[in-house]
């Protein structure tokens, strides 16, 4: 396919890369700082292999959940530890790469990253650096069309953090305990499942397909609810990099002994 800029393509030929006069570069620049930054802390954090979880409290960082690794602490491995204890695999090595796909191959990431990093395009009515436009039809981006598939593995990561979150209210005692750090596992948890069902995969799994809703009351009851979802796909999609960055960060300077949990009961 030819290049807007190109004569070939009918277009009136503007020497200038456009024509607007806002700073249309900053929502890119910003995008970009923001991705680099959250992209930068996960690593490390996935990496570090300590000061994932607090035994008193049973608090698990969703970058570690599930704890699969041998080298995880026995009262975090809830599920088992039978993944080879070495510094380049991950402790959730299980499920990090799914989470990962789940964002990369999202329509709103993709849009984030397509303008922020590949500048393809960087802004509406800017022109791109590519002189070619192949769209998704080779690889590695062919598979953008697995996102479907990605999903259902990203609803089963949701249980795991429900789970996570639910088991933290029982203190290594064996008691009812609730403290700062329920809540905010509660309210990551809340936000995981807001975001992952605001993907259009699930609108279309739940909707699609259907030739009269009327047929399936219950159904267009879910796609309504669900297409109210994903008119804020972008904003859950921002949200859920902070709240997953800001429980892990607590959970780690609990851990670490940094601050004490704010405790309510027990």
């Amino acid at each position: 396919m030819s290049s807007t800029t190109d004569a070939s393509a009918g277009r009136a030929q503007i020497a200038a890369r456009t024509l607007r006069t806002d700073r249309w570069w900053l929502p890119p620049l910003a995008t970009f700082v923001g991705l680099t930054a959250w992209v930068a802390y996960a690593t490390v954090r996935a990496f570090m292999q300590e000061w994932y979880y607090v035994e008193q409290y049973n608090y698990l960082t969703p970058f570690y959940s599930p704890c699969v690794s041998n080298g995880c602490i026995e009262e975090a491995a809830h599920f088992g530890r039978f993944l080879p204890d070495v510094w380049w695999l991950p402790y959730a090595a299980l499920t990090l790469p799914f989470l990962l796909l789940f964002r990369l191959t999202c329509y709103y990431y993709r849009k984030a990253y397509y303008r922020s990093f590949w500048l393809s395009p960087p802004a509406c009515a800017v022109a791109e650096p590519h002189s070619r436009y192949t769209g998704e039809t080779r690889f590695p981006l062919l598979g953008q069309n697995l996102h479907r598939y990605f999903f259902y593995a990203a609803a089963l990561i949701s249980i795991i953090n429900t789970y996570d979150a639910i088991y933290a209210f029982m203190t290594a005692d064996g008691e009812f305990g609730l403290g700062l750090g329920n809540i905010i596992l509660l309210v990551n948890v809340v936000f995981l499942w807001a975001y992952t069902l605001s993907c259009h995969s699930c609108r279309s799994i739940i909707g699609g397909r259907l030739n009269h809703f009327s047929k399936h009351p219950m159904r267009y009851k879910m796609w309504q609810q669900v297409s109210w979802l994903n008119t804020k796909h972008m904003q859950l999609a921002w949200i859920t990099l902070g709240t997953l960055a800001f429980t892990d960060f607590y959970i780690m300077a609990v851990s670490a002994g940094w601050i004490p949990d704010l405790r309510i009961i027990n």
